[in-house]
């Protein structure tokens, strides 16, 4: 049975969605080879963005009447748009990176409204070195010109990251999606369904699955659905991912499978492999997995498998190949560099671990299995994977995308890729758990670990506490703190407007999240404004947390996101702009010595905190010397010198920084050196720091503190010694 995986438009651009991949690596492991995948959403803006393409978009923009001023802008230019389109997305490609001088050199790229927003800050912010990302960002704003004008006249629903997607967003009804489907192609659903022939022409399948992750893949998903149906009647089509795992729960409108054959539920593994086991003939319908379908004209919803969950250490290795790997656009937004990360680069998504291992957190969808049922996996299986799609890509940077990376695990990760030797670069999302200490954030970084995202939320401890975060404002500083120094940049999700917030309590948010850039311990963040979802401890139980909830009521279709009322809460929206203004400035690290209440046009209260709170958590040391005596030793550093100078050893230890140079006494030099040369070789075979000093102790009948207190130990600390928790 041959079977192709579409990633349907449109997630990002810059790099491919994992589901796909992850789904053809295990249909590798269990002996269905003949699997193809397409990255749809990709496909369709290489189709738009060429010299052809676009000057065909021009003359059907040029038919409509009373359009924008900034649209008439563009169309009177439309000869240097179509001039330069595809030297611009080479470059976007890294495939022309000479074009850069030119672009900023003077007027090569016409320029609309998305230009109004350049200043004496972009000269600034580049200086005379940075012309590669000075023409990276130009390069963005041209494209999200020519995306203006495909919205104001060709389709309104037209995104980079996503495509309508406020028709699928929480549509309790189908109807809206439906009558849209029901309309005339646009320029835009043509190009994509020309696509999707040439992909059906070259590889023939029997099976097409559709991942719908988010609400603005729902449209390209549904688009591709009918058109398939329409046009090849003989392939069975499958939907799944994100959105039918949030959304789509009580699903009932029968209408809906006009457009596919099963609607999967959860992790896609096994569903799958018990759809394609029934096509064949193997299986009965029955004994299919999470999966919705149609009988009589009536949905049905099907769970009678008995084979339990594919575990995550045998879903096998993602497989990225039939990707247009080199063909990804990196774009290029200003301000936030955690947003750069990113839009910017071709980065290789995997999961350390299936689930959430805390799993508490009350605005979360913890009572579905993708959070609630953590499983991780073996650091050993997880860099044999690295490995292996490291040669199929032949890239090197790594996105962990868990919901929340957990700690232990990437320490036996970062041990993993220091044993094999391996080059990378990655990045994962984290709770801010005190299990970060400074010298696990020390491994992290030397493995390759360059950003962590993490949740401080509403950085207010009484609403932490009520949202069951387990982290508190000074923990979160501490850890912070800790990866900062290790050179690992950190970015917080901020929340505002969660249940009973009050005035003072989102005053006194701005103050911890002003004094942690003032501190320069985080450089990156986001405010989101706070949703409530149906699968939420919140949504499931609002009396709980004093919020009421108005609607919508489930309906047949799409069914999350829920309308509420705070009825002790302030007006929350008032604060949305403020907040996004304050923020991008202090990533900016302008207005840093504002007060709070300055940010906003109307009257707030000053913050009752005081101006120095985030220093003095950053200052507290938790860790005492008893509880690091039960810390394992890790040596990362280089092999010192150990010279005879006089009576004593003289220790010379060569850091990126310059040579430490201390002094020892031989006994102590000795047992040094060998206990360094042992974990040398042995990178992995940590010894715990008692046992490390006991065995001191008895080789040279010095005391323990003799070497705890001594310069040399202070300078192979910070060498390379690292104490780390197991």
């Amino acid at each position: 049975m041959k079977i192709s995986l579409f990633i349907p438009p449109l997630t990002q651009i810059n790099t491919p969605y994992p589901a796909t991949a992850y789904l053809k690596g295990f249909l590798n492991e269990v002996g269905y080879t003949d699997c193809s995948q397409a990255d749809l959403g990709l496909e369709l803006i290489l189709g738009i963005f060429n010299k052809k393409t676009l000057a065909q978009l021009f003359d059907e923009a040029s038919l409509k009447k009373n359009v924008s001023e900034n649209v008439s802008h563009i169309l009177s230019q439309r000869h240097r748009y179509e001039f330069c389109v595809d030297a611009v997305i080479r470059f976007l490609q890294n495939k022309n990176t000479t074009l850069a001088h030119k672009i900023c050199a003077g007027d090569y790229l016409p320029q609309a409204s998305r230009f109004d927003a350049l200043n004496e800050e972009v000269d600034w912010l580049f200086g005379s070195m940075g012309i590669f990302d000075k023409a990276k960002m130009l390069c963005t704003l041209f494209i999200e010109d020519i995306g203006d004008l495909i919205i104001e006249c060709i389709s309104p629903y037209f995104g980079f990251s996503r495509y309508a997607e406020d028709i699928a967003r929480s549509a309790t009804t189908f109807d809206p999606l439906l009558k849209l489907l029901q309309q005339k192609n646009s320029s835009i659903d043509t190009i994509l369904i020309s696509v999707i022939d040439r992909h059906i022409a070259e590889e023939k399948p029997d099976f097409v699955l559709l991942t719908i992750p988010f609400p603005g893949n729902v449209y390209g998903a549904f688009k591709a659905g009918q058109h398939i149906k329409a046009m090849y009647p003989h392939i069975k089509i499958a939907m799944g991912g994100g959105f039918p795992n949030t959304e789509l729960r009580g699903l009932s409108d029968s209408r809906v499978f006009d457009f596919t054959d099963f609607i999967s539920l959860d992790d896609g593994e096994r569903p799958v492999l018990n759809m394609l086991e029934f096509l064949q003939g193997k299986r009965d319908k029955s004994l299919l997995k999470r999966t919705f379908v149609r009988e009589e004209g009536e949905v049905v919803y099907i769970n009678g498998s008995k084979e339990p969950e594919v575990a995550h250490s045998k879903t096998g290795t993602p497989d990225y190949r039939g990707l247009l790997l080199d063909s990804y656009i990196s774009m290029l937004e200003m301000a936030n560099p955690m947003h750069r990360l990113w839009g910017d680069g071709r980065w290789n998504k995997m999961t350390i671990a299936h689930g959430c291992y805390w799993k508490k957190c009350s605005f979360c969808d913890i009572s579905l299995d993708y959070i609630g049922r953590y499983e991780p996996a073996a650091a050993s299986i997880l860099v044999d994977k690295i490995e292996t799609i490291i040669e199929q890509t032949g890239t090197t940077g790594f996105h962990f995308v868990d919901e929340a990376a957990p700690p232990l695990v990437m320490r036996d990760l970062a041990l993993e890729i220091l044993e094999r030797k391996l080059d990378i670069t990655w990045w994962a999302n984290i709770r801010f758990e005190k299990t970060f200490s400074d010298d696990l954030c020390k491994l992290l970084a030397a493995s390759g670990c360059i950003a962590v995202t993490g949740g401080l939320e509403v950085a207010s401890d009484r609403l932490l506490k009520l949202m069951e975060k387990g982290v508190s404002v000074g923990q979160v500083s501490q850890v912070a703190s800790n990866f900062t120094q290790a050179g690992i940049m950190v970015h917080a999700y901020l929340m505002y407007g969660f249940p009973t917030q009050t005035i003072q309590e989102t005053m006194d948010s701005l103050e911890v999240v002003r004094q942690l850039f003032e501190a320069r311990v985080l450089q990156s963040g986001f405010w989101h404004r706070f949703s409530m979802t149906a699968h939420s401890p919140i949504g499931l139980n609002p009396a709980k947390y004093e919020v009421v909830k108005i609607g919508p009521d489930q309906g047949p279709f799409a069914y999350n996101d829920l309308i509420h009322e705070d009825p002790k809460g302030c007006d929350h929206d008032l604060f949305s702009e403020g907040l996004r203004k304050s923020l991008y400035n202090f990533m900016m690290e302008n207005c840093l010595d504002w007060p709070v209440q300055d940010w906003f046009d109307f009257k707030t209260p000053k913050t009752l905190l005081p101006p120095n709170l985030i220093q003095s958590y950053i200052q507290e040391d938790l860790l005492d010397d008893e509880a690091k005596l039960a810390y394992k030793i890790c040596w990362l550093g280089n092999m010192p010198s150990f010279t005879p100078h006089g009576k004593n050893i003289k220790v010379g230890i060569e850091t990126p920084h310059g040579i430490i140079q201390t002094k020892l006494d031989v006994k102590s030099a000795q047992f040094l050196e060998r206990k360094i040369i042992s974990l040398t070789n042995a990178p992995k075979s940590l010894p715990k720091l008692s046992d490390f000093l006991t065995e001191f102790t008895n080789e040279t009948n010095f005391p323990q503190e003799h070497l705890l207190h001594s310069e040399t130990w202070s300078a192979i600390r910070d060498a390379g010694l690292l104490l780390i928790r197991f």
